[in-house]
Formats: C-alpha cells, structure tokens, sequence
C-alpha cells in the first residue's frame, strides 16, 4: 500500500523510471541471447559497432561520480576542483585512451585475452600475475559502493524511498540485468543510457548559463562574499586541491592511469581493429567533453535560491540543484538520467569484476583439478557460471556496506580505485611501450605502486585523526621535503589522487631502472657473446 502512495504522490518521476527499467529490462534480454561463455560474457563478440562502444566507454567513465558526486567537490573547494577533475584529470583519461588503447587491443587479440588481469598474465607470460592482478581489481568493489551509495541518495531524494528499499530495488535490478547479459547488456544498455545522459547534461549546464548574463563579475562577487578561496585556482584552504601538485600534476597523471581500469581498458577488446578503435575513441572524446560539462553545476549551486540546508551535505549538491531548479516533470526526466548515469558505469564494473574472478581466479584454479580433462567450450561454459555466481557475492557485500555507508562516498571510491591504477597502470604502460620489459620488474613496479598509495594515505589520516601538521613535520627533512607536496594542506595526502600520484612516480622509478638494468645487462650480454666469437674465430 505504501508503494502504491507513493507512486500516486510522485506519478511522473516513477512513470520515467518504470519505463526506464522496462527498456533497459528488454536490450539486457536481447544481450542476454548472445551470451553463452565466459568470452561473450566479458567482451561480447568482439565485433561490436564502434559508436555503441565510444558512447558506452564514455557513459562508464562517467558515472555517479561524474553526475552526482564531483559536482559536490566543486560546490565545497570551488574552481580548484573544477580546473582538477574537469580540466586536469579530463585531460589525463584522453591522453591515456589515445597512448594506450590501440596497443592494447593489438596484444589482447594476439593473445585472446578477455580481461585485463588475463591481459597482464599473457604479456610476461605469467598466470600467477593474471591472479595477483584478479586479486587486486577486486578493490574495486570500494567503486562499487560509491556507486550503489550515490543512486541510492538520489532515489531517496526523488523516487522517497527509504535507503534500504533504494538499495535493495537498486542492487536487484542493475545486477539481476548483468547476470543475464553480461558484456552485450552492458553495451546495449549503457547506449541507451548514454543518449539519455547527453541531453540532460546539456539540459542542467544551460539551466544555470542565465548566471553569466553580466559576464563574470558578479558571479565572482557572489562567490568571493561565500568564500574568496572559491575563486582560487589553487585553494590555500583545501586539503584537497591546495597545491600545483594536487590540483594539475596529481590530476593529469591520475587521469591517464585511470584508463587503466579494467571495465574501461577492456573496451579495446570489444571492437576488432585498430581503426575501429580510433572511431569509438572519437565518440567517447566529444561525449565526455559534455558530460564533464556538469561539474559547473558546483558553481551554479552558489548562485541560486537554494536553501543552504539543502546543500549541507557534499554529495547531495547536485540533487538539491535540481530540485530547486526545475519543474516536477523535468526533475522526473533528469532523476531518470541520474540514476542511467550511475547504472552505466555500474554495469562495466560488474561485468569486468565477475569476468576477471571467473577467469583469472576459477579457471585458473580449476584447470589444474577438476577441469583438467573437460573441453573449452565446457570451461568457458562453467567460468560463466562461475561469474554469475560472483555477481551474486558482489551484490550482497556491496548492499551490506552501502547499508551504512561511509561519511564521504567519493573519497572511499577513490581510495580503492587508485590503488587499481596505482599497481596497474605502469605494467600496461611499459608492458606496450616496451616488450622488453621482464615480469619480476613489473610486478615490483606494481607493488610498488600500491603500497606507496595505500601507505601515504594512511599517514594522511593518521595525522588528520591526530591533528598533527605534516608539513612542519618534514620541511626541514630532505629529503622529504624534496619529495612531498609542501604548499598543501597534511601534505595533500587527504587527497587519494595525490597519494596514488606518488605511487605511480614510485611504479615508473621502479620499472625504469629495471628496464635500463635489462637493457643493459642485454647489451653487456651481447659484448660477451661477439667478444667469444671473435676470439674463437682467431683461434681457428
């Protein structure tokens, strides 16, 4: 009876998004009938319309975070946060994509991988790598919640639904239509929801252009009399975004080694050619310039009539802007989109997670025991099962977090997320830039990586917890105070872009000198062999 009020109470809204669930509920069928191993399940058919893949890449890029998380980060610390995660990181994903995804397509169809741990146990020849790398993406069950805990913020706001009946529809439907279709329902759908996404991103940056009627200045004064550091480019009071570091160098590096996320490198492998490639790179590029379009809206939540208990909390900006924005039909249109946004970028997570813990996991396991003798039509068939079956474990521990979750959902993302790109990005990177590489110096690279992101951030909280100023700490330590960021606030370790940033340094540092030391033992190597021959010719 209460679902039955509350459609009454809100007929537009539950309209849009009982329509919406119906045709994503129909392309998942239409993948589902194409999917029948564990290939199709993680990658389809390999031959998938280069513009379905452009907008399905870019709506999985862009996500909860893009639509209704960051938006708060620019509410709160202003044009620093918008220059770094549109600007910045923006530029770091599009030059990751164009360096590496070509590259990346050639060596995963060479060696007919299905995902990205795979990717990296077939490029240095190693399946206990395929497994450390398995095992390392599963954090990204932290993005996982991020996402699941922002839709459910946003069908509390729209749809009234409790958090545990917005989690509980949420996790049913998203995941029920990916254990059907996997890979095709992904991309079928996420097309679907990345047309939606697009107009409503023009639709919400417009909304607020009338702000600019007068030109800058009196937007300037409205957010110099909230806070002048708004206006800032590099926010002193941000522990953040208060530096050149984390606000530019941090951004661009973490924007390339994001690319490296496995429901987003594994695109390459659903197209089947290099120029398919550069065409679905095309589209995603000029959606993801709209998209990120969205971050103004932190701005905008400045200039209007918005009551401030209604942006009092950070992640909820972006739902209260709309709210107070536009009319109850638009609002059920834009919720609609909201909620495709974050589904989008969902979908891609799950897919890549149940496909790597299928393939890279139980399969690797079970083709030395119980597998052993069966045929490979009968292993993909049970790898899929298998990922199914982890879809389901996913679901359960991602509802049980999100039950209650963290303070700050877009930093408790981050964190896991980072720490992917952080061990990973390096190994793929030198892994296509230079086949020489030797698998000991990539996974030390990726060690590396981790453990210098995981450990930074954890001194960062520590000495936040303990109030402790890490920069009088070691600005007369070199050389730590060579190293580390001192303009920013505890060092910018609050920041987990920065934390990972410092990783990734650590991982290139590693597999650098383990390249040169390869080159260089290969050339000293080489000395001996025509030193040997030279002799034994003059003997004879």
């Amino acid at each position: 009876m209460r679902y039955l009020e509350l459609i009454a109470e809100r007929p537009m809204v539950w309209t849009m998004f009982i329509g919406y669930m119906a045709l994503t509920a129909g392309l998942a069928w239409i993948g589902h009938k194409k999917t029948g191993d564990i290939r199709s399940f993680a990658i389809g058919g390999g031959d998938m319309n280069p513009v379905v893949v452009g907008i399905t890449l870019a709506a999985s890029i862009a996500s909860t975070a893009t639509f209704v998380i960051n938006p708060g980060f620019v509410y709160v610390h202003g044009v620093s946060a918008l220059i770094h995660l549109a600007g910045a990181v923006g530029l770091g994903v599009i030059a990751g994509l164009i360096i590496m995804s070509t590259g990346f397509r050639r060596l995963g169809a060479k060696h007919g991988a299905v995902t990205l741990p795979q990717w990296i146990g077939e490029r240095y020849g190693s399946r206990g790598m395929s497994m450390l790398f398995a095992g390392i993406n599963l954090a990204a069950l932290a993005f996982v919640v991020l996402i699941v805990g922002g839709l459910s913020i946003v069908m509390q706001q729209i749809l009234g639904l409790s958090n545990a009946e917005s989690l509980i529809l949420l996790v049913t439907f998203v995941f029920g239509y990916v254990f059907i279709g996997g890979a095709y329902a992904h991309a079928y759908t996420n097309t679907l929801q990345g047309a939606i996404m697009v107009v409503i991103a023009l639709i919400i940056t417009g909304s607020g252009l009338h702000f600019f009627g007068d030109g800058l200045a009196p937007v300037a004064d409205v957010l110099r009399e909230t806070d002048p550091n708004l206006l800032e480019p590099i926010n002193p009071a941000s522990p953040l975004f208060g530096s050149v570091f984390s606000v530019y160098i941090s951004g661009f590096i973490i924007g390339f080694a994001l690319v490296c996320q496995p429901h987003i490198m594994t695109k390459a492998l659903y197209v089947r050619d290099d120029r398919t490639v550069w065409q679905y790179l095309a589209v995603t590029i000029i959606v993801s310039l709209i998209f990120s379009s969205l971050l103004i809206v932190g701005i905008y939540a400045h200039l209007g009539d918005i009551p401030a208990e209604a942006l009092a909390r950070q992640d909820a900006v972006m739902i209260s802007y709309i709210t107070h924005t536009f009319s109850p039909t638009m609002t059920a249109i834009i919720t609609v989109a909201l909620m495709a946004a974050g589904m989008s970028t969902l979908d891609g997570i799950l897919v890549a997670l149940s496909s790597m813990v299928a393939n890279d996991l139980f399969l690797n396991y079970a083709n030395d025991r119980w597998l052993r003798d069966a045929d490979e039509a009968s292993k993909g068939r049970a790898a899929h099962r298998a990922s199914q079956i982890v879809l389901v474990a996913i679901g359960v521990i991602a509802l049980v977090i999100a039950w209650d979750p963290p303070e700050l959902l877009g930093i408790f993302g981050q964190v896991g997320v980072y720490g992917i790109v952080a061990a990973s990005a390096v190994p793929i990177l030198f892994g296509i830039l230079f086949p020489q590489l030797h698998r000991h110096v990539a996974l030390l690279s990726a060690l590396a990586g981790m453990h210098v992101h995981a450990f930074l951030y954890g001194v960062g909280a520590w000495a936040q917890d303990n109030q402790i100023d890490l920069v009088m700490a070691v600005k007369d330590m070199p050389p730590l105070s060579w190293l580390l960021d001192l303009e920013a606030p505890q060092l910018g370790l609050r920041n987990p872009g920065v934390t990972a940033t410092y990783g990734l340094i650590a991982s290139a540092l590693v597999a650098t000198v383990g390249l040169l030391t390869t080159q260089s033992r290969a050339k000293y190597r080489a000395r001996v062999a025509d030193s040997r021959t030279l002799r034994s010719r003059e003997e004879e």
